[in-house]
């Protein structure tokens, strides 16, 4: 009984921190929560939970302060993320519905976000390598090179010129080009360029061979080019009004890491939780600059179909076996409303879900 009171104690505090940012009493936890006890209990309670590392004392005659062990004890207690509100919901049926492109949506979902949790809110674009191929689209350019637009079930619009030393015939290039998007359609780019050498094993193609190793060369670059996926930033201004400016520094220089970003965020999106969202809390990053900072991520994207469409308001899992094209995240101080931003975090990644389920992928660009 003991250990679990200390525990709603523990949680006490960390919700009466985030709220006022200032060290928490005993007095105030007794007079803001319903515990049962005196706050002299209280007060022991919380001096073991110093002992035991889930909070702090900043100083002598201060009140107590979650430390990092505290917040992700919090966090991975939330027994449920409540659904966003019916203004959320409002907002960001009206983003969605008015955008014009895949671009202007993720841009308009990350200042949307920022706008919800009041931090930097982070979406990234679909990434090439987890994005199948839905059309493929050959032009000559000049006497000696072609463009390729390859469009994909994420809605991505990717170009790449292709060398060639011949000029195929034009009646030649287009059956070439219809017989790539026959043997390519619906699967990744590292795939089609795989298929696309193995067609010069068909004598018909052998005048194509330059062209296919270069198509078959440039999707495999696509594929493995780690700057196909863009980052859409939003709510550095609104972080940069709660902190003073030394304590943004090093979130600010972690911000400008987008690489480094990126691998740390689409990494957390691949991990299925039940709630669907992740959440690493300063040291748990592995990155210097967010030390003193959490982050929040989700995967949108590809589903499986045969587990359902997710729901609009957020409150359906992830279904197992899909896999993410991209993430939606917020980065915050480590005293963030995490309720609040996983809803928000969780409640994006949905509706990006739907969009590109729901919109023809091929009227973005």
């Amino acid at each position: 009984m003991t250990q679990s009171r200390r525990m709603l104690v523990l949680r006490a505090v960390v919700e009466d921190y985030i709220r006022s940012q200032e060290p928490v009493g005993s007095s105030a936890v007794a007079r803001h929560h319903d515990l049962g006890v005196s706050s002299a209990t209280i007060r022991n309670d919380m001096a073991a939970l110093e002992d035991e590392g889930y909070l702090t004392q900043p100083h002598t005659s201060a009140g107590r302060i979650p430390t990092e062990k505290g917040y992700r004890y919090f966090v991975d207690r939330l027994a449920t993320i409540a659904p966003i509100s019916d203004a959320q919901r409002r907002g960001i049926n009206s983003f969605l519905s008015g955008s014009v492109s895949l671009e202007d949506t993720l841009h308009r979902a990350a200042r949307l976000l920022a706008q919800i949790t009041g931090q930097v809110a982070v979406v990234a674009s679909p990434s090439l390598s987890k994005s199948t191929l839905r059309h493929v689209e050959i032009v000559p350019v000049s006497m000696s090179a072609l463009l390729a637009v390859v469009i994909t079930d994420t809605g991505r619009v990717a170009q790449h010129l292709l060398a060639v030393n011949v000029m195929p015939h034009t009646d030649e290039l287009a059956r070439f080009c219809a017989r790539v998007n026959t043997v390519c359609d619906g699967q990744t780019l590292a795939q089609a360029a795989r298929l696309v050498r193995d067609l010069v094993g068909d004598p018909q193609w052998q005048p194509m061979r330059q062209l296919a190793e270069s198509l078959a060369g440039a999707f495999a670059s696509m594929a493995d080019d780690e700057r196909t996926s863009e980052l859409y930033m939003a709510g550095t201004s609104r972080l940069a009004h709660q902190r003073t400016l030394a304590d943004l520094a090093p979130l600010f220089d972690a911000l400008e890491e987008q690489v480094v970003l990126m691998k740390l965020m689409s990494a957390l999106s691949e991990e299925v939780h039940e709630n669907g969202v992740s959440v690493a809390i300063g040291s748990e990053t592995h990155t210097p600059g967010l030390l003193h900072a959490s982050v929040v991520t989700s995967g949108y994207g590809r589903i499986d179909t045969a587990a359902g469409e997710p729901d609009a308001d957020g409150t359906a899992e992830r279904p197992e076996g899909s896999e993410p094209v991209a993430f939606v995240g917020s980065i915050g101080p480590t005293h963030m409303d995490y309720a609040t931003t996983m809803a928000a975090v969780r409640a994006v990644a949905r509706y990006l879900t739907a969009f590109l389920a729901h919109d023809g992928p091929a009227t973005h660009s």
